[in-house]
C-alpha cells in the first residue's frame, strides 16, 4: 500500500550558472510530497489500525527532520561563494548550505536522502520511503524515487 502526505514551506535559492532569471536570488512556495509504502496495520485497539502510518506522524517526522530546517531559509550551494559570504554576513540569517546546486532535482534527492532513514521500518510494517516529489512551482516538480532492486 502507498500513502502520501503533502507539506508546504517557503525558501529562497538561486541557480548561479543558470542563463535566465533563476541565477538571481529569489524564493518559492515549495510543496513536498512524501510517499511511503508498507503493510496496512491490522491490530484491533491500536490507534494505527487500518493505516500504513498515521498522516500526522508522517508530517511530524518530515517537519522535524527537513521542513522546519528549510522553511524560511535560503538554500545555498556551498560552492556559491559570493552568496554564502553575503548570507554569513547577515546576523542570525537562516541559511542551509547544500553540497549541490539547489535545483528542484537536487533538492528532491537531498530530501529523499535525509528522510529515507527516518521512516524506514519505524512502524513494524515494512514501512519505507518510496518517493519524494518536490514542487518548485505548482506546474514544475522533481521526483526522487527509490532505486529499483537489481
Amino acid at each position: 500500500m502507498l500513502i502520501t502526505r503533502r507539506l508546504e514551506f517557503d525558501a529562497g535559492h538561486r541557480i548561479p550558472d543558470h542563463r535566465s532569471q533563476c541565477r538571481h536570488l529569489h524564493g518559492h512556495r515549495y510543496a513536498i510530497e512524501i510517499t511511503l509504502s508498507g503493510d496496512v496495520i491490522d491490530a484491533a485497539g491500536d490507534s494505527s489500525n487500518g493505516m500504513v502510518m498515521d498522516f500526522s506522524e508522517v508530517k511530524a517526522l518530515a517537519r522535524a527532520h527537513l521542513v522546519d530546517q528549510w522553511d524560511h531559509a535560503f538554500l545555498a550551494w556551498r560552492g556559491d561563494s559570493q552568496v554564502v559570504a553575503l548570507l554569513q554576513a547577515l546576523p542570525d540569517h537562516k541559511t542551509v548550505l547544500l553540497d549541490r546546486v539547489p535545483t528542484a532535482e537536487n533538492l528532491a534527492q537531498t530530501a529523499f536522502a535525509i528522510l529515507d532513514g527516518v521512516y524506514r521500518d519505524s512502524y513494524g510494517n515494512r514501512l519505507r520511503l518510496e518517493r519524494v516529489r518536490l514542487y518548485e512551482t505548482p506546474n514544475c516538480w522533481a521526483d526522487a524515487l527509490r532505486p529499483l532492486p537489481r
